[in-house]
């Protein structure tokens, strides 16, 4: 397999005090002004600010984010522009991103974009090789980083972009960027009335894009630049965004996936409905006071392992960000242990560690006394360490996703969803009396395995595991710093209770705790945590039961419904398809999935280019399930 790690970028200095890359021999921008350079060039000549004066929406798309410069530039331009989008989705791809400390060194020389700089450099990504969602400025900015090849990464992703700014060091030092694959990728990637900007106007580059399909021009370029070039697809000025359509939702669920997908439309300025038939939120399985949020690895680095990556540290930033707002929301960043199961896996696992080459900061190997150090207890064995994990009370967080935006999220208790129909352009919500709950031309289905009560998701593979956690009563005697796990795991204390656990079994079941999943969630803590619970008694302990739901592959389901998908419903309830879609199956790793993949289903809703790579979008498709089922169908 490839390693993950991203080789940065070096940063030095020419003789002018231009920022320039050893690597290239060449130089981040003109001698006559960086910023000035980004706003003739790129903004300039992809017609901005006019250009996107009065939409709601606006994409861009970059080769080479350098320095963060034109993306610093365009951002500031929004700022001060009145007519500027609601929001701008930036797209940039990079192969050897600089260091935070090099971006620092080099943002130093632009005073005035100094404070955006400062956010821009506070959520800063691990160097490793994937899309990295960044949201910026309240949200109103998202920066997705495609940290890799360019051209791998263009391949892997899917939308449509208003604007191009190229700006690859120079088609003789680094030709890779100026390849026409690289070209007709971008050609894919623009919308039909897409512009494009670059300060190069060699001839292997007006040949390329004119292949591609753009009509270019030469304007005058910048500093000791006489020319550059603009380019511009032939079809009519559209917007990638622009619905015609009321933004409005109901959600189905108030759980970890309802509140999720609830807050991001809700920061799309989407009036959202959420109906829970319980009388709290998260009161299914995402009412334990505490879950951990960790990421998965392995050698063949699949879709699942992906996937958790790009999840758990966009999971991270959302957390950060509710509690710099002021959410009551309990977490912790504090790091995570996941012991080995024995002295084979403790091989492998170290394996691991050496073949993905990852930061330590993401993942690492401590021993059994460095693991001891790390949560104050003796432990099992030795293991990986996730620095930059951590743990989160999931009642706390789906509560701060659905009052994030009060005035976009009613929260409706008490209303079960019985059956949905759908007429016109819109979808009504009804309760078992046949009394409607709730109307939209956009209806989400969160609820976990009760989605398949409902005759559009009855063919769902959506299976229901029971899972029992027991509460252990804190003491200063077994003092814990990090959440731990073997097979079973361990919690620090939240209101004076270690959460601890937990059971797994298919089905129902008893929705009452049993003496005997608390002593089999004893016998897993001993194996965890060797005497932390000595002595203690399985029939005095407290605890919960929940229902997580499961997909045959243990992925979760994201997208929309297609008549395929209901094949096996109604013809009037298949017939009207637009506008339904399911965030399900999110299994024991809500925390994880939840919020990325409830952004991938709020752009796609609106139209914007995804957050993930084509290949993981895929695999959360609702579709791979009915491919199956086709298959194995009689004929």
């Amino acid at each position: 397999m490839s390693r993950l790690e991203i080789e940065p970028g070096r940063l030095d200095f020419d003789a002018d005090g231009v920022p320039a890359s050893p690597a290239y021999g060449d130089v981040f921008h003109s001698a006559a002004g960086g910023p000035e350079q980004a706003r003739h060039v790129f903004l300039h000549g992809n017609g901005l600010p006019r250009r996107w004066a009065g939409r709601q929406h606006y994409a861009i798309l970059e080769t080479g984010f350098g320095l963060g410069l034109n993306f610093l530039a365009t951002w500031a331009a929004l700022r001060q522009d009145s007519s500027a989008p609601r929001r701008l989705d930036f797209f940039s791809a990079e192969r050897h991103p600089l260091t935070r400390d090099d971006l620092q060194r080099a943002h130093q020389h632009w005073p005035a974009l100094e404070p955006l700089a400062r956010q821009l450099r506070a959520a800063w990504p691990p160097l490793m090789s994937g899309f990295h969602r960044l949201h910026l400025d309240g949200g109103r900015v998202t920066l997705t980083l495609l940290l890799g090849d360019a051209l791998e990464a263009l391949s892997r992703l899917d939308g449509c972009f208003d604007a191009i700014y190229l700006d690859g060091f120079s088609p003789s030092r680094n030709p890779h960027m100026w390849s026409p694959d690289l070209f007709a990728q971008l050609a894919r990637l623009g919308c039909a009335s897409a512009t494009l900007a670059t300060w190069s106007v060699a001839g292997e580059v007006r040949r390329g894009l004119t292949e591609a399909g753009f009509e270019l021009d030469r304007r005058p370029g910048f500093g000791d630049k006489r020319e550059m070039l603009v380019g511009r697809r032939s079809g009519p000025e559209t917007g990638t965004a622009e619905r015609a359509a009321a933004r409005r939702a109901v959600v189905i669920g108030a759980g970890l996936a309802g509140s999720a997908v609830a807050e991001r439309l809700a920061a799309r300025d989407w009036s959202v409905t959420v109906l829970e038939r319980q009388r709290t939120p998260a009161s299914g399985a995402s009412g334990n006071p505490a879950g951990i949020l960790l990421p998965l690895f392995n050698l063949i680095d699949g879709p699942r392992a992906r996937l958790s990556r790009a999840c758990l540290l966009y999971a991270l930033r959302h957390l950060g960000a509710l509690a710099d707002e002021g959410a009551p929301l309990r977490h912790q960043a504090c790091g995570v242990l996941q012991l080995a199961r024995d002295a084979d896996h403790a091989a492998r696992q170290q394996r691991i560690v050496e073949a993905l080459a990852l930061p330590p900061s993401v993942l690492d190997y401590v021993d059994t006394a460095a693991a001891a150090r790390l949560c104050s207890q003796a432990v099992a064995g030795p293991g990986w360490w996730f620095e930059s994990a951590g743990w989160v009370c999931p009642p706390d967080y789906c509560a701060a996703n659905l009052f994030r935006h009060a005035g976009c999220v009613d929260l409706r208790l008490g209303a079960s969803a019985s059956r949905i129909v759908g007429a016109n352009d819109d979808w009504t919500v009804l309760d078992e009396r046949g009394m409607a709950l709730a109307c939209a031309p956009v209806v989400i289905l969160a609820s976990g395995y009760e989605a398949a009560q409902l005759a559009q998701a009855k063919h769902l593979p959506l299976t229901p595991v029971r899972g029992q956690v027991s509460y252990l009563p804190a003491s200063r005697t077994r003092p814990l710093r990090v959440p731990v796990c073997r097979e079973g795991y361990v919690t620090p204390a939240i209101d004076g209770i270690h959460c601890f656990g937990a059971s797994f079994a298919t089905g129902i079941g008893d929705p009452r705790p049993t003496t005997a999943d608390h002593d089999a969630n004893l016998a897993r803590l001993e194996r965890v945590l060797p005497g932390f619970a000595a002595g203690t008694d399985a029939g005095t302990l407290q605890g919960r039961v929940g229902w997580r739901t499961a997909t045959p592959d243990r992925m979760p389901m994201v997208g929309a419904l297609s008549p395929a998908d209901m094949a096996d419903t109604p013809a009037h309830v298949a017939s009207h398809r637009r506008g339904l879609h399911v965030l399900l199956g999110l299994g024991a790793r809500g925390m994880v999935w939840g919020q990325l993949c409830a952004e991938l289903l709020a752009a796609r809703i609106n139209g914007e280019p995804l957050p993930l790579e084509r290949e993981l979008v895929a695999a959360l498709e609702v579709e791979r399930f009915v491919r199956g089922r086709r298959r194995t169908a009689p004929r």
